[in-house]
Formats: structure tokens, C-alpha cells, sequence
């Protein structure tokens, strides 16, 4: 079984991979030996290549033709499409797996039925599901597997604090709290004056039970600085607040996340690395069936992770305005507790 080569293809969006995370780390897992490929998008390649469970990245459409010179025994196809189950068909990959789900189902030879739209699970879960699958078709049972998807030591974890006190003026001894405003659009997300109120509500409650103050940390992706410069200034100055932008690329970003003692944001990839990396997170999310809190819930250990959704229906589902941010913070305070 050594020399065993599995392909998983996860090429779309930031969180959908990190939520890939658990079905790579259960492969690698109960398959040590194998040698564990995966197809992703340029964007995500340097993420992929500092994921532990991963040997080798692919990057779609530019390695799309080495799918066939890899001569893979494998395939695992997390979310299918046509022209990605046509082209590990034309492969000639032997052994291949994805949900029995759209027309491109027909380019696979082992489907698994999950009936994703019903949101009854959640995603990384499905991902589970299908990897756990394949490892027992292989005529292996699957290994116990459990968060952290992304394991970090202690020794690495506090590296990186010293690092980045240093770069940014923070205090080490203070908790640092991760606030994240940008979405991917994917999903809705709070307004930022939603999130502004959040952070002094937070700190206000915080500071009528004479605990500890943490230093926010509002993070920005590329083309985001100027909402979260806006953020900054709708926060009183009594809170503590740097703003983080993502400058040395999505890997320093992400690993930067380990440092935090809690992650805010929407339905959106940082999110879901600070999920991957178990650092507590609290998500805002619509409440349609398609977005519900349930389906994309970060991988976190159970009690690690608390989401908030508009509590309506209809049209309204969506209308993250409606949610009140005051009774958040009350709640994320109870439950940091």
C-alpha cells in the first residue's frame, strides 16, 4: 500500500477548503503510506502546501494535465463538476469517488449518497463521510480523527506571538481577539457598524465584570483595507484596536490565526482556518438552508465554536440587519466565561 496515490480535488473557495481539512487529516491518518495529492485553485496552493496531511499540490486549470502523468490510483472529488470528473475520467484514474450529486456524477465509479441540499450536516462532516468511504473501499477502516485539523505546538504557537507582538505593539500577556469584516461574498455578513457596536458592546461587558481586556485585531484581505480603516474609526479609541492586513500572503496570514484566543467573523475563510486550527470562533451567518450555521460550521472541537443567524423567515432569512448585536456580545462574553 506504499506506493498507493490518492488525489482529492477541492478547487473552489477559501473555507470550502480549510473544511477539507478533516476529510485530508482522516486520509492521511488511516493511509500513512500513502502518498496524498490535492487539486486546488492558485489561490489556495500556498495554504495547500503547508497543510500537514498533504504530500503534493496541483493547481487547477495550470496542472491540469499532469492529473494524467501522475498516474493516481484514487481520486476523491469533494464538490464535482463537469469538466473536473471528465478530465480524472479521460485520467484513467481507476478508483474514483465523489457525492452522487449533478450530471457529473456519471464521470465517477463510486458514488456516495448524501443529499448535501437538505444542510443537515455539516460540510466538513460530508467531506468525512465521502474519505471515510474510500478508506474502507481500499479494505481499511477508518482511524480515529479529531481537531486540531491544523496542529500546531505550543513551542510554534507562542513563536509566532512573540513574532507578531513585535510586528504589530501588542501585549503578549493580553488576550487577542481576531475580528475579521470581510467576506469572501459567498455568504451575507454583518454591516460595519454592526460589527463596530459588537466590539465596544463586548469590551463595555467585559469590563463591568472586571476581566481581562483583550487587543482586537481587525484583519483585511486585499481590496478590504479601506472597510476595515472604516471599522477602526467607528470603535471608540478606549478599545485597543491594530489593524492586521494580509501583506506576506495567505499562509503567514492563516498561521497568524494560531495566535489568537478568538476569531469574529462571517461565513467566510478565515473563519474557517481559525476552525481548522481549534482557536474559538464565533460566526455570523444567514439563515437559509443553503447558509444555515449548521452546514458551514467551522470544524472546531464541540463548545469551541458559537454562531449567530437572523431569527426569521422568508425573504428576511438573509437580512443580516436584524440581528442584535448587543445580545451577541452578551452571549460570546457568557460564553468565554
Amino acid at each position: 500500500m506504499s506506493s498507493l496515490r490518492i488525489l482529492v480535488v477541492r478547487n473552489d473557495k477559501l473555507g470550502d477548503f480549510m473544511l477539507a481539512w478533516p476529510a485530508l487529516a482522516l486520509l492521511k491518518r488511516s493511509l500513512p503510506q500513502c502518498q496524498l495529492s490535492v487539486l486546488v485553485p492558485a489561490y489556495t496552493q500556498s495554504l495547500a502546501e503547508v497543510c500537514p496531511w498533504v504530500d503534493h499540490v496541483l493547481t487547477d486549470p495550470q496542472n491540469l494535465d499532469q492529473v494524467n502523468r501522475q498516474h493516481f490510483d484514487a481520486v476523491l472529488t469533494l464538490f464535482s463538476t463537469g469538466r473536473i470528473g471528465w478530465q480524472v475520467f479521460k485520467s484513467r484514474i481507476p478508483i474514483r469517488f465523489a457525492p452522487a450529486t449533478k450530471w457529473a456524477q456519471v464521470f465517477y465509479n463510486h458514488k456516495v449518497v448524501q443529499r448535501r441540499s437538505r444542510s443537515e450536516k455539516p460540510e466538513f462532516v460530508y467531506n468525512l463521510e465521502l474519505a471515510a468511504a474510500l478508506i474502507e473501499f481500499l479494505g481499511h477502516k477508518p482511524a480515529q480523527s479529531s481537531p486540531p485539523y491544523w496542529p500546531m505546538t505550543s513551542d510554534e504557537t507562542m513563536a509566532l506571538r512573540e513574532q507578531f507582538a513585535n510586528t504589530l505593539g501588542l501585549d503578549a500577556a493580553r488576550p487577542w481577539f481576531f475580528l475579521h469584516s470581510g467576506s469572501g461574498g459567498s455568504a451575507n455578513n454583518l454591516s460595519i457598524d454592526q460589527y463596530a457596536q459588537l466590539v465596544l458592546s463586548m469590551h463595555q461587558q467585559l469590563q463591568q465584570e472586571q476581566r481581562k481586556l483583550p487587543q482586537w485585531v481587525l484583519t483585511c484581505g486585499p481590496g478590504e483595507e479601506a472597510s476595515v480603516e472604516s471599522l477602526r474609526q467607528h470603535i471608540p479609541d478606549d478599545v485597543e484596536c491594530v489593524i492586521y492586513p494580509s501583506t506576506h500572503g495567505l499562509a503567514a496570514f492563516a498561521k497568524s490565526i494560531a495566535t489568537a484566543q478568538l476569531m469574529v467573523a462571517g461565513s467566510t475563510g478565515p473563519l474557517h482556518i481559525a476552525g481548522a486550527l481549534d482557536v474559538p470562533t464565533v460566526g455570523f451567518f444567514p439563515a437559509k438552508r443553503s447558509a444555515t450555521p449548521l452546514r458551514w460550521r467551522p470544524c472546531n472541537s464541540e463548545g469551541r465554536t458559537i454562531s449567530f443567524s437572523p431569527d426569521l423567515q422568508g425573504k428576511a432569512l438573509t437580512d443580516m440587519s436584524t440581528i442584535d448585536v448587543n445580545l451577541c456580545a452578551q452571549r460570546i462574553v457568557s460564553w468565554l466565561s
